[in-house]
């Protein structure tokens, strides 16, 4: 869909409903703080809470014993990036493969896009060379991100919740599908063209910069439960120091939101579908941030009362 059109497809419908969720809930959290203390004692805000919380957010969280059952590592955080991999390198070859050797999408995934774009498929019409480039990055983020869970974070005994387990492995295969999507639905005005590829150029250098604050990001929450010799000596948690680390609490929350910004100028900053992409990672982001941001400025006094829970001077 571009903006020249506000009708929505079922896709943009999906991502704007997800958005629309997670306000929903940053809102009720916000809100909850006023609530008397039987409410905040209740069973269905322990479920709600339960719902959006993972790791150390999750472990002060006094529930019954029947919701532990639902709970699975969060070090398994690897397997949706693993999934985002096998699945978004599948379609990159197979855009490669249209582009190249002229040979049509399978009809299967051809039927997926008309369905959740409500439009016709173009024949013989091969992917933008912008939306490859969106798909290329997509898979180099991913990898980043599995190596980084699997060789660089410390992982404590945190969990996560089964539901949002499930709704992490089928994250990537959607955000796969929306690139190509977007691919269909977003076509710039031809007088705007050298706008456009100066926006995809920015959008390019926004993704290795973002991409750069949240690897170190990641390093600097590592290495505050490692020695100088690499070595894991402790998994408790501590106030994390040094760079973005000075104006937010979650600076790699912040990363995130960036990347999926720079891909939204990649794709040429007319795709209406991925800039509510954008807007779902704003309001999940914002929330994982203001449950870590809470959590700190609880659990130690001497917290700085300057940082911003997400977005530096903003939020």
């Amino acid at each position: 869909m571009t903006w020249s059109s506000l009708s929505l497809s079922p896709i943009d419908t999906c991502w704007l409903f997800l958005a629309l969720c997670f306000l929903v809930a940053f809102s009720v959290h916000k809100a909850s703080a006023r609530l008397p203390k039987e409410y905040r004692k209740s069973g269905l805000f322990t479920v709600f809470q339960d719902l959006i919380r993972y790791g150390k957010t999750k472990q002060k969280l006094h529930r019954a014993q029947w919701l532990r059952v639902f709970d699975v590592p969060k070090r398994w955080f690897w397997h949706f990036y693993a999934i985002s991999i096998c699945w978004n390198i599948f379609l990159l070859l197979l855009s490669f493969n249209f582009i190249y050797q002229l040979q049509s999408y399978p009809s299967w995934l051809t039927g997926m896009l008309e369905i959740l774009t409500g439009v016709p498929s173009p024949f013989g019409q091969a992917p933008q060379l912008s939306t490859v480039l969106v798909q290329l990055l997509l898979c180099v983020h991913s990898l980043r991100r599995l190596l980084e869970c699997l060789f660089v974070s410390v992982f404590s005994d945190g969990a996560m919740h089964l539901v949002q387990y499930l709704f992490g492995l089928g994250y990537y295969i959607v955000l796969g599908l929306t690139v190509l999507c977007s691919d269909r639905t977003a076509k710039g005005p031809g007088t705007l063209l050298s706008r456009s590829d100066w926006i995809r150029a920015a959008g390019f250098v926004l993704f290795i910069a973002a991409s750069l604050l949240q690897h170190q990001s990641i390093v600097l929450l590592a290495g505050l439960r490692k020695g100088k010799s690499g070595r894991v000596e402790t998994l408790a948690h501590r106030v994390p120091e040094g760079g973005w680390f000075e104006l937010v609490s979650c600076p790699h929350y912040f990363a995130e939101l960036l990347i999926y910004v720079s891909l939204g100028f990649a794709l040429g900053g007319f795709s209406f579908t991925w800039w509510l992409v954008v807007l779902y990672v704003l309001f999940n982001q914002a929330l994982a941030g203001q449950l870590c941001h809470d959590l700190y400025v609880s659990k130690y006094e001497s917290y700085p009362k300057h940082r911003r829970a997400f977005i530096p001077f903003v939020l």
